[in-house]
C-alpha cells in the first residue's frame, strides 16, 4: 500500500528516470493523476498537461467502466457495454463529452493543449482497474504521432497491464496485485483531488 499519490509518483519517477534529458511530455488523467504528473514532470524535467478522457460508468455502478470517451470525441466501449441500452449509452456519452469540454475550459483557459507529436509522452494515472480510461487515452494519443508512448500508473491488476502493453510502447506500474477491487484500496490516503488543485498544478507549468 502507498501512503498517498505522491509516494506512488516518486516511485514512478524513479522507474522513468531514463527519460530525464528527453524533455518528456507528461499527460495526466484528471483528477487523481494530476498531482502525480506534477511530481513526475518535475523529476524528469519535462512538461505537464492533461489528457482529457472520461469513464463511461455502468448503470447503477458508475465506478465500473463499460467504456470511455476522449476529448477528440472518439468512444471506446468494453465488452460489458453490450449489456447497456443504446439510448442510455448515447446519453451518458454525451454527458461525459460535455464534462470534458467544461474541464478543458477550466483547466487551460489561456492556451491550447500541448501537442504530443514527435514527443516522448508519459500518460499518468493513480491507478487503473479495467484499463478503459487509460486505453482510451493511449488510443487517442497514438493518432497524434508521439515518438514514444508510455503508460504509467501506481497500481493495476495483471490482466489490465497485459491489455495496456498492446497499446503503449512501455507500461510502468510498480504494483500489480492479483486480488484487486478498487484503486483506492492500495492508498492509505486517497482523498479526492479537487479542480482548484488541478488548476494550481497546471498553473505552475504556465509560469
Amino acid at each position: 500500500m502507498y501512503r498517498n499519490r505522491l509516494e506512488a509518483a516518486r516511485q514512478l519517477a524513479e522507474a522513468l528516470a531514463h527519460l530525464k534529458g528527453e524533455h518528456p511530455l507528461v499527460l495526466a488523467i484528471p483528477r487523481g493523476g494530476v498531482p502525480m504528473g506534477r511530481v513526475i514532470a518535475d523529476a524528469l524535467e519535462g512538461e505537464l498537461d492533461v489528457v482529457l478522457v472520461r469513464k463511461i460508468g455502468a448503470p447503477g455502478n458508475p465506478e465500473f467502466a463499460v467504456g470511455a470517451v476522449s476529448e477528440d470525441g472518439s468512444v471506446h466501449l468494453e465488452e460489458q457495454a453490450r449489456r447497456c441500452r443504446d439510448d442510455w449509452l448515447a446519453d451518458e456519452t454525451a454527458r461525459q463529452r460535455e464534462l470534458i469540454d467544461a474541464r478543458r475550459r477550466r483547466y487551460t483557459p489561456v492556451r491550447s493543449p500541448i501537442d504530443p507529436a514527435g514527443r516522448v509522452v508519459v500518460v499518468v494515472d493513480d491507478g487503473s482497474a479495467t484499463g478503459a480510461t487509460m486505453a482510451a487515452a493511449l488510443a487517442t494519443l497514438r493518432q497524434r504521432d508521439p515518438a514514444l508512448l508510455i503508460a504509467a500508473m501506481g497500481v493495476a491488476p495483471p490482466d489490465t497491464l497485459a491489455r495496456l502493453e498492446a497499446l503503449a510502447d512501455e507500461v510502468v506500474c510498480p504494483e500489480a496485485p492479483r486480488h484487486f477491487r478498487a484503486v483506492g484500496q492500495f492508498f492509505a490516503d486517497f482523498d479526492q483531488v479537487e479542480d482548484d488543485e488541478v488548476i494550481r498544478l497546471l498553473g505552475k507549468e504556465r509560469r
